[in-house]
């Protein structure tokens, strides 16, 4: 038996996607132990998984912030004796980590995320826009160095657990009709879809009988959402209300989410929810797309300038976002019909 450290600390939708990895990973090599070491914030995420992974919580705020704490972080690590180290991160905590490791004859294995490639497809000109490796891919090639060949069987993280529908019960009733979500925000301005067009996705669906809309989001975002709520009378705001554990079951339920590029499409994706997504600065090539969904529901422009960032960080070139701004509500309705449809 071994015991195998994978280190993927952030972001929201980057540890969301090493799930599907970790999970089959895990499932086909019962014997071993696999400890995920992660952001404490993250932890409801893996609520339901296999009985040979569990989650170290890192306390970037509390004990584990700055050097001093990356030195606790890495005696405490130490102290679950580990014999290997996947680190599917690749910054500096993890580089540390890794070194430490490896100091003391461990085995080690680090991602390769495919920076030059990524620079050729957003560069301003003479892209090279090729399909690249996926994260999923990558993040297999890291277990893989390690001796872990694997084909990816991941399906659901309730495949780990009981769905129970009684704990979302009095979000909305009983479910009569269609459920949609919606989560319009992402990390970056290159990543929203104008919030006015939207709403009017909103207004549309809120003239739909039989159909309620939830309004995902964080927080900070959830002003916005609120109001929203106060408009329509099928939408309901649970932006900064529910625990990840919640989120993933109601999410469940929904028969379309529709999101940006963001951790919600892939937090969708987990509980094999069919995600409509909308991509701007950012383009589904660089390998960050939902765990199994359909190529065909990205909606995106075929601008010459897409895409121009990999995070969707760098502001517009153009000064317009028309890859955001010019994509018709029309084309996104469209697209969550036919998925409403089959």
């Amino acid at each position: 038996m071994s015991r195998v450290l994978v280190i993927r600390l952030s972001a929201l939708g980057d540890v969301a996607m090493l799930v599907p990895v970790l999970y089959s990973v895990a499932v086909q090599y019962p014997e071993d132990e696999f400890i995920l070491v992660t952001k404490k914030p993250l932890l409801g995420i893996f609520t339901l998984k296999p009985s040979n992974v569990s989650v170290f919580p890192v306390d970037t705020k509390g004990r584990h912030r700055g050097f001093k704490g990356l030195w606790t972080l890495i005696r405490e690590l130490a102290a679950l004796k580990p014999d290997a180290v996947a680190d599917a991160h690749k910054v500096t905590r993890s580089l540390y980590i890794r070194l430490f490791f490896h100091a003391l004859g461990k085995k080690s294995a680090v991602i390769d995320k495919g920076k030059p490639e990524k620079q050729a497809m957003t560069r301003k000109k003479n892209k090279k826009l090729v399909r690249l490796k996926t994260s999923f891919q990558r993040y297999g090639d890291v277990f893989s160095q390690l001796g872990y060949s694997h084909t990816l069987t991941f399906d659901t993280i309730f495949d780990f657990g009981e769905r129970n529908f009684s704990e979302i019960r009095g979000l909305a009733g009983e479910k009569n009709g269609t459920w949609v979500g919606i989560a319009p925000f992402a990390k970056h301005r290159g990543k929203i879809y104008p919030l006015e067009k939207t709403e009017e996705i909103v207004i549309s669906l809120d003239n739909r009988p039989d159909t309620t809309i939830f309004l995902f989001g964080s927080k900070e975002e959830s002003e916005l959402l609120k109001s929203w709520e106060s408009r329509y009378p099928h939408a309901i705001c649970v932006a900064g209300n529910l625990s990840f554990t919640t989120e993933l079951l109601l999410m469940s339920y929904l028969d379309v989410m529709l999101t940006m590029d963001s951790g919600n499409m892939h937090l969708a994706s987990l509980v094999r929810t069919p995600v409509v997504s909308v991509w701007g600065a950012t383009h589904p090539y660089a390998g960050f797309y939902g765990y199994r969904q359909d190529p065909e529901n990205a909606v995106q422009s075929d601008l010459f300038c897409r895409p121009c960032s990999v995070f969707g960080d760098k502001p517009c070139y153009r000064k317009d976002y028309a890859c955001l701004n010019g994509l018709p509500v029309e084309m996104v309705m469209a697209r969550i019909d036919k998925v409403l449809n089959k």
